[in-house]
This record gives C-alpha cells, sequence and structure tokens, in this order.
C-alpha cells in the first residue's frame, strides 16, 4: 500500500493507531483530512520513508480502537455526545483556570504562555455554542433520519469545524507547540499535559464527524433515494 497516495482521513480511518502517528508528525487528519499524505508532508523536516515505516508498524499491531464506521448513525452519535462533548465541557474550564493561574504567578516571564486563557475561554464558548446546534439542530434531524434537511447544518458544522482548527493552532503558537520550558512548575506541566490531551481530544471529535459521521449520512442519503 502507498500510504502516501491516499488521504490523511482515509488513513486514519483505515489504519488503527495512525492518528496516533500524525499527531506525533502534527499533521492535520481532521479538517486537512482530504489532503493526500504525500502533498501534507512536503516541506516537512521529516522524510516520507520515515512516516510511512511509522504507519506501517503501527498497520501491523492489534487493533486497539473501534473502526466507527462499522456502526450505526444513532450508536455514532451516542458516542461523540457521552465521549466528546461531555468531556470537553470538563477540560476547558480546567485549562481556563489552570492558565490563568499559571500567567498570573509567572507573567513577568518571557515563556509565559501570555493571552492563553483568554484564549480557552474563546474557545470554549465558540466550542458551546457549537455543541449545542448539533445537539439541539443537527444529530435530532439525524435521528429522526430527515438526512436532506440536514444538509444545511451540516455544512454549517464543517465551516465552523475549521474555525475550531484555527483556534487550536493560535493556542500551540502561545505555548510554543504545547512545550513546557524547562523547570516549569507543577502546573505549568499539568496544563500542557491538559492542553496536548485537548488537542487530540478536538482532532478526534472533529474526525470522526468529518471524515466518519458525515459521509454516513451522505451515503444514508443515496440510499434513501
Amino acid at each position: 500500500m502507498n500510504y502516501l497516495e491516499h488521504t490523511l482521513a482515509e488513513l486514519a480511518c483505515d489504519i488503527p493507531g495512525a492518528t496516533r502517528v500524525f499527531h506525533h508528525y502534527k499533521l492535520d487528519f481532521c479538517c486537512g483530512g482530504k489532503v493526500k499524505l504525500g502533498e501534507a508532508i512536503v516541506g516537512r523536516a521529516f522524510s516520507g520513508e520515515q512516516i510511512c515505516a511509522d504507519l506501517a508498524a503501527v498497520a501491523q499491531q492489534p487493533a486497539d480502537e473501534r473502526d466507527w464506521r462499522e456502526s450505526g448513525i444513532g450508536e455514532l452519535i451516542e458516542h461523540i455526545l457521552t465521549r466528546y462533548h461531555a468531556i470537553h465541557r470538563i477540560q476547558l474550564p480546567e485549562l481556563i483556570r489552570l492558565a490563568k493561574r499559571v500567567e498570573h504567578v509567572h507573567g513577568e516571564r518571557q515563556d509565559c504562555p501570555k493571552g492563553l486563557s483568554s484564549h480557552l475561554a474563546l474557545m470554549l464558548d465558540e466550542l458551546e455554542q457549537h455543541m449545542q446546534k448539533e445537539e439541539q439542530i443537527l444529530f435530532p434531524l439525524l435521528q429522526a433520519g430527515q438526512y436532506a434537511v440536514a444538509a444545511g447544518p451540516i455544512q454549517v458544522m464543517q465551516l465552523e469545524h475549521e474555525e475550531h482548527g484555527d483556534n487550536l493552532q493560535t493556542m500551540e503558537r502561545l505555548t510554543n507547540h504545547i512545550t513546557p520550558p524547562p523547570f516549569a512548575c507543577v502546573t505549568w506541566r499539568a496544563l500542557y499535559t491538559g492542553l496536548n490531551q485537548l488537542r487530540e481530544d478536538l482532532m478526534a471529535h472533529i474526525h470522526l464527524e468529518n471524515n466518519v459521521l458525515f459521509p454516513a449520512v451522505a451515503m444514508a442519503q443515496e440510499v434513501k433515494g
């Protein structure tokens, strides 16, 4: 299999563990999932041989992730609600609290992530609005089988996913790619551990919707005619 000729979304769906490889190489498989791997790595500081070897290695390992393409739309929606919506609502308020603490205590340091708490508050506000649209409008339409009516809301969600991706990039810029400085305190390190988890969870959330749920809806609409 020539991984370089497949899109990031295809690889993320087809190879259990591929998302871990993409996180390691900082490749956007959710909002940028339609790009072929060979195109996505142009200009990067690693070779195609390197990442293909890593993908081949994880492909040989026993699958430890469920293939959600084999699930029904209703089951997938329930998973998104419990695994991502509920978790984001716990993650972000705590990260905002930690960021405020780090900025207050270490604000004089040049490497302090100034403005991070405000940015995380913006992320929480935008993400909360986004999730409520899904919970109150999009998901009820899908669960009722009104796939054609859901086409408009799906387009809106996809556009907002791009905005969430931009917010993640800003978060990484503010935190030196979520890398704590030498001798960072326990709170600072806990904050960055949480930011990494948020990044992975939000990317997985967007990936499941963009590359699994929405294509499943399109296919169900075709079958329904």
